[in-house]
């Protein structure tokens, strides 16, 4: 969830829906669930319309060696594609990069079998720049990333993560400038502890709070200041013991400047489990069980997106190449429910 820039406005859209809102049962269902992609989708992105709220898209990556970047409307449909990437991993986005004099929202993508970061202007998806990550390292491959943009100095940076790496060191930060009319990006960074056991794919970085959280799959969920100045030591790790298997996507669901909820796929269960965004150290509060399978990534905003997300969607990928949106209204029901009744 990144924080926006500007003022938006809402109409109302029309929602085609692929099943209902209600908890029919255990699992909470999906209000829409995407057009298919060719192969395999990986991890998503919001992007909120300045002008229209309800307008907004989704994006979403294609992971194959022939794969692709989608855009979706609020309806699942596919609105744009970019083709023919080399595996393309996950997904994050910023608002208001200066290119060429003018503010732009940007998308970057982790291209695995080029070990590049691809960057892409939002909504039209034109390609804007790019650079190679882990120069010099025997483990490569990037899979995870998320944009962080510095309150105090206004620098956006990347956060990427690979497929395997040292016991410390696993994670680099690149600062991103524009060179010769693109962007470009700059190590300024090398962090982030590693058990071993798995992997680390999905990063989240909470901007307002100034924390970057990764999932060490098959252990934890690390925390550490996003910050370089601030140091590079753990600040913590939480939801030990909480997962069935792979530790996975990360989404932020503010509720006041300093307050809301940090949602974690529990992979092979087909839930989140949900901790304070204020304390995660105080341990899992909820398990939300969906209907999505096997999720890899996913992400959330908290902006009332019109009439069908008035407070705003939950996105996950979902095996059988799609993406479920979810009515956070849904979802906080749930979560609330679990506190109240321990369960």
């Amino acid at each position: 969830m990144k924080k926006l820039p500007f003022t938006i406005t809402i109409s109302v859209l029309p929602l085609v829906v692929s099943c209902s809102t209600q908890n029919l049962g255990k699992n909470i269902k999906p209000s829409v669930s995407t057009e298919t992609v060719v192969h395999d989708t990986d991890d998503p992105a919001i992007w909120i319309n300045p002008a229209d709220a309800s307008k907004s898209i989704i994006i979403g990556t294609d992971k194959d060696t022939d794969g692709g970047l989608y855009a979706f409307d609020l309806n699942g449909k596919i609105v744009n594609k970019v083709l023919g990437l080399k595996r393309p991993n996950n997904v994050d986005i910023e608002y208001g990069f200066m290119l060429n004099e003018k503010k732009t929202d940007i998308a970057a993508v982790t291209e695995r079998e080029t070990n590049t970061v691809k960057l892409y202007s939002l909504p039209d998806l034109k390609e804007v720049g790019k650079f190679t990550v882990f120069d010099g390292e025997t483990e490569r491959d990037p899979m995870g990333i998320s944009m962080y943009r510095n309150p105090a100095s206004g620098e956006i940076h990347a956060v990427v993560g690979r497929k395997s790496g040292p016991a410390d060191g696993y994670l680099w930060q690149y600062k991103l400038s524009e060179k010769e009319g693109k962007i470009t990006g700059e190590v300024i960074r090398k962090f982030g502890k590693y058990s071993g056991l798995k992997e680390i794919e999905s990063i989240a970085v909470d901007d307002e709070m100034g924390y970057i959280y990764y999932s060490d799959e098959q252990f934890g969920v690390h925390q550490y200041d996003a910050d370089p100045a601030k140091g590079n030591e753990e600040l913590l790790v939480f939801g030990k013991n909480d997962f069935k298997s792979d530790v996975e996507g990360i989404s932020i669901y503010p509720t006041s400047e300093k307050t809301g909820y940090i949602l974690v796929s529990n992979q092979q269960k087909d839930t989140f489990n949900v901790y304070l965004r204020e304390d995660p150290a105080k341990g899992r509060i909820a398990e939300i069980p969906v209907s999505t399978s096997e999720s890899d990534g996913s992400e959330v905003t908290n902006v009332n997106l019109g009439p069908n997300f008035p407070k705003g969607v939950f996105v996950a990928m979902s095996n059988g190449r799609v993406f479920h949106f979810y009515d956070w209204k849904v979802i906080e029901e749930r979560i609330k429910k679990a506190q109240n009744t321990g369960k």
